[in-house]
């Protein structure tokens, strides 16, 4: 085995047409994306967690906490009193950091499909330690990532209803990301001064002003 990667380094560094994130085939016949940095490299597998690991033999810790949630409910015919601690929420948002580095990775490489899945997938966490959190600050922790999530997942989506022609459900994608995303910050009583800084609500909308000028463009 060849552990070092100067070689590797240089050969991208002297490719004109190399950019900073590139997906590879692994020697394992999966496919892996590589991210340059300053002093090396990072790769994260295309599929499943991004650093390859099973734990508890599941895909994730998300997918092992949902198990637990569902054993819970058969026991017990309801998820009354269930509660993910502190240490459970610290380890679902390392694992949801994994995730938003690979689905920004994705954004970069226009795999749409990819950056849906791995969005819609950190939503789901947010989601789940709202619901169990024990601490509130733990749930808070996550859900004050939920707008740029929402708008990551938003802009996915709509590429990939673009990459079908169908702009009309890509603008029907982002208006309804847009009001989920107001409706969120409603919920913590922001004013409507506040609500109209939202750097996410502020990039749909132009997202959609995009998409219908192209729509008009190609009519």
């Amino acid at each position: 085995m060849v552990e070092d990667i100067g070689p590797i380094l240089r050969e991208w560094d002297e490719d004109p047409k190399s950019r900073e994130i590139r997906k590879i085939m692994g020697s394992d016949g999966k496919e892996k994306i590589q991210i340059r940095i300053p002093f090396g490299l990072l790769q994260l597998e295309a599929d499943g967690r991004p650093d390859g690991k099973r734990p508890y033999g599941k895909e994730s810790l998300l997918e092992h906490y949902i198990s637990i949630v569902n054993s819970y409910k058969e026991e017990y015919e309801s998820d009354e009193g269930f509660k993910l601690d502190h240490h459970d929420c610290q380890r679902l948002q390392e694992e949801s950091l994994q995730y938003y580095h690979r689905y920004v990775s994705f954004f970069e490489l226009e795999d749409y499909v990819k950056a849906e899945r791995d969005t819609a997938r950190n939503l789901r966490v947010v989601d789940l330690m709202k619901k169990y959190a024990e601490r509130q600050e733990d749930a808070i922790s996550m859900e004050k990532y939920r707008p740029y999530i929402t708008m990551m997942n938003a802009r996915a989506k709509a590429n990939i209803y673009l990459s079908n022609g169908d702009y009309s459900s890509a603008i029907s994608f982002i208006n309804n990301a847009i009001d989920g995303i107001t409706d969120f910050y409603r919920e913590y009583e922001l004013g409507d001064s506040q609500i109209n800084e939202s750097q996410e609500l502020e990039i749909l909308r132009k997202t959609a002003k995009e998409i219908r000028d192209k729509w008009e463009n190609n009519e």
